[in-house]
């Protein structure tokens, strides 16, 4: 099997982050990112990706506008996260702890 550098396996069960929190993590580390790309990192199929960008869309989570073929998108971050238990937590907070900077993932892998 061909495996991608960077890009862990796929997994089975439960896990802690949503899809929709996952795609909307990749496309605040970079916004011209390309849907495959988002598929890629998150071990989605990038129809799987389109719908959820949709989502994020139709709620006011993010935006897009087209520049020739690239999309850039444009997050909320002052939108509340939809759950009753989130109430008042910004999408900001949640890419806070989702979203870290490169250098700081080299110099300080989770675990160590």
């Amino acid at each position: 099997m061909l495996r991608m550098v960077g890009v862990p396996e796929s997994h089975t069960g439960w896990t802690f982050i949503t899809s929709h929190a996952r795609v909307l993590a990749v496309i605040a580390d970079n916004p011209n990112v390309r849907i495959r790309d988002i598929a890629a990192r998150c071990r989605l199929t990038e129809r799987a990706v389109a719908r959820i960008i949709a989502d994020l869309e139709r709620d006011g989570y993010l935006s897009r506008t087209r520049d020739g073929r690239t999309n850039t998108y444009r997050i909320e971050p002052d939108k509340v996260l939809r759950h009753p238990a989130e109430a008042g937590l910004s999408v900001a907070a949640l890419l806070s702890l989702l979203v870290q900077d490169e250098t700081d993932r080299t110099r300080n892998p989770v675990g160590s």
